[in-house]
């Protein structure tokens, strides 16, 4: 694909993790492509979420929801302001982007009066930390009191956790399924270069992909993708909570959708630039690197780890029980700019050609009495 030339400063610091990478690769002649992932978006300094470049919004490589319009932190802070006094004063949000979500949501929560008294960030990367910081300090200064930064997930935790489009950067394993049996798909070195390279699929990989019943194509091979590091963390997750609530929100399908017989290629994408390509070993550090979240996979981690399955919905329908149409009146009239631009907004959220369908909502919990408002009508549940 005909991508934008780096300019030669991001090429340097491109080649820099390249290097990183050919030494790792250098010790066993091979890397997991989800030790290359975890790499290419993380190495300190030097990954895509770890380094200094420019990542949302227009100048950036994509979009997310709060980017377009704070009525979709307006709508999520329904769902929150129902919880919370049920679970404790705790909202901890993972990967904070540009902080824009976190502003929104103090914000409406204020006006609901449902502030909590505690809002952490989980942030791997310390410039978006200062990102987030200038972002909350400018938008809502009355309140950057109550925000603090974990570098590390909490010991106990009692409250309610939101992560939006955060599974799908998870470092992922690539499975190719052929007649002559399950292998897994890593990166080799060639003359300086990466390259694809498959072994015999082994270990975790090999047990989890076996258990999937992948299809076996009668030549040629089906190429998908495992996220098991997004079990682990759910795990986690169900180890520290009491009380609370988890909001997972990101693009994915439900199992028997994420593995059908026509998805020969699997879902692995990365975005630079805002265009979507599948180069997952080009400029290592400047792409984005991305897959589709198998939501059952995930549901089941949570339900394994003792947590509820409280609910599972595309996001429009979330939005809509949770009162973004509402919040959109409150824009003042239907004829100025401003409402016209929000409903164009709302638009790109719900729309099933936009976003509406291909982001899904799931939340887990324990300790939560009663039905959710994002689900009250619309859950689908038995699609996992």
């Amino acid at each position: 694909m005909d991508l934008p030339q780096p300019d030669e400063d991001a090429l340097n610091h491109s080649n820099r993790l390249l290097q990183l990478i050919l030494d790792r690769i250098a010790e066993s002649g091979w890397l997991s492509f989800a030790d290359y992932m975890s790499m290419a978006l993380y190495a300190p300094g030097l990954g895509y979420y770890s380094g200094g470049s420019r990542k949302f919004g227009p100048g950036g490589d994509f979009i997310t929801a709060p980017e377009l319009t704070p009525l979709f932190g307006q709508a999520l802070a329904g769902q929150i302001a129902q919880v919370m006094p049920a679970v404790g004063d705790t909202l901890i949000e993972a990967g904070a982007g540009t902080g824009l979500l976190a502003a929104d949501l103090l914000k409406e929560l204020a006006r609901r009066d449902s502030l909590p008294a505690r809002y952490e960030i989980l942030e791997v990367s310390g410039e978006l930390r200062e990102r987030q910081f200038d972002t909350l300090a400018k938008a809502v200064p009355e309140l950057i009191s109550r925000v603090s930064w974990l570098d590390r997930l909490p010991e106990r935790f009692d409250g309610v956790l939101v992560a939006n489009e955060v599974l799908d950067v998870m470092p992922v394993h690539l499975v190719a399924s052929r007649p002559d049996g399950l292998f897994e798909r890593g990166v080799a070195a060639l003359d300086g270069a990466l390259v694809w390279a498959d072994r015999p699929a082994t270990g975790r990989v090999l047990e989890a992909a076996t258990a999937l019943a992948l299809p076996v194509p009668e030549s040629g091979e089906y190429v998908t993708e495992l996220n098991l590091a997004a079990g682990a963390w759910v795990r986690e997750w169900a180890a520290r909570m009491e009380r609370g609530l988890m909001l997972l929100i990101d693009y994915g399908y439900p199992r028997a959708e994420y593995y059908l017989p026509s998805r020969t290629g699997g879902t692995l994408l990365c975005y630079y630039r805002h265009r979507a390509h599948g180069e997952a070993l080009r400029w290592p550090g400047l792409n984005d690197i991305t897959a589709f979240v198998d939501f059952t996979a995930v549901a089941e981690a949570g339900f394994e780890a003792g947590l509820d399955v409280l609910g599972y919905t595309d996001q429009a329908r979330f939005l809509f029980n949770c009162g973004i149409l509402e919040a959109l009146e409150r824009r003042g009239p239907q004829e100025s700019a401003d409402y016209i631009r929000a409903a164009r907004a709302v638009q790109r959220l719900t729309a099933p050609h936009e976003m509406g369908e291909l982001f899904k909502v799931l939340a887990l919990g324990r300790q939560l009495p009663g039905l959710l408002l994002g689900f009250a009508r619309g859950d689908r549940l038995h699609a996992l």
